[in-house]
């Protein structure tokens, strides 16, 4: 990769922090845009340039943007990157589960002439599924399952903590949107299955498993051109254990993807 090619993150936590030990001796250029305050500005690295400002990320022209920082950010910031012709490749895509912001985002994209990248993060067979979209009668069901220990504050808020540790829970079932809104930090995957397949064709199970090996998701599809059995089960990240470790890995290969000449 050439040395110019210049990556800045919105935030970092858990994902980037693993982006950057990823990709840190590839090459790359790094700035990080953080909030006035942020207790990461103690801990970021040296040859990281600390962005205070939307503005002074959009001044740095970086080649590619990365949002690692939550739902709230993506909304904040990737309008405008968009706009000025920077491709953006959003950690958080349970926000696009909002049909306005992601017309917004469409539309910004359009403009700058841009693209909006949404990564696979922790599971695969996107490839598969967005080749049903256009297939009426596909059905998909997306169970995720984790151990209760991601679950730990919403179980404890309905009084369910005790019961968890014996027995799996069905916290939700419905539709994406309302998982993503309902648990943001959790369901950023239900929401790329139903970017890939379509809302219409997606139902979501959430399941607290104290047998669960690891994050588990699961996939089950049906159509016309046939059937489909997806299980992925992810070990959480050490520092968060509502993330999968994979899903920090899912966004380093998108961003290699965005710079190789041959991209698979």
């Amino acid at each position: 990769m050439a040395s110019e090619r210049r990556l800045a993150l919105i935030g970092f936590g858990t994902i980037a922090r693993d982006i950057h030990a990823r990709l840190g001796g590839e090459g790359f250029g790094f700035a990080c845009l953080l909030r006035p305050g942020s207790p990461s500005r103690a801990s970021l690295p040296a040859g990281i340039a600390a962005l205070d400002s939307l503005a002074e990320l959009l001044a740095w022209r970086p080649d590619l943007v990365v949002e690692a920082a939550g739902h709230a950010a993506v909304a904040e910031t990737l309008p405008q990157v968009l706009a000025a012709g920077i491709p953006a490749l959003p950690a958080s895509t349970g926000a696009l589960a909002d049909d306005a912001l992601l017309l917004c985002l469409a539309e910004a994209a359009q403009t700058g002439n841009a693209r909006l990248i949404v990564p696979s993060g922790a599971v695969g067979g996107l490839d598969y599924l967005a080749a049903l979209r256009e297939t009426q009668d596909a059905e998909v069901r997306y169970t995720s399952r984790k151990p209760p220990a991601a679950w730990r504050p919403e179980l404890a808020a309905s009084g369910l903590a005790e019961k968890a540790a014996q027995a799996e829970i069905v916290l939700y079932e419905g539709s994406a949107r309302e998982a993503a809104k309902l648990y943001p930090k959790n369901l950023n995957v239900g929401l790329t299955i139903a970017l890939a397949v379509g809302h219409d064709r997606l139902s979501v199970r959430i399941v607290s498993d104290p047998a669960a090996a690891g994050n588990t998701h699961e996939i089950e599809a049906t159509s016309a051109l046939g059937t489909a059995r997806m299980s992925f089960v992810n070990l959480p990240s050490p520092a968060n254990p509502k993330t999968s470790a994979l899903t920090a890995a899912s966004l380093t290969a998108a961003i290699r993807r965005q710079f190789d000449r041959i991209a698979i």
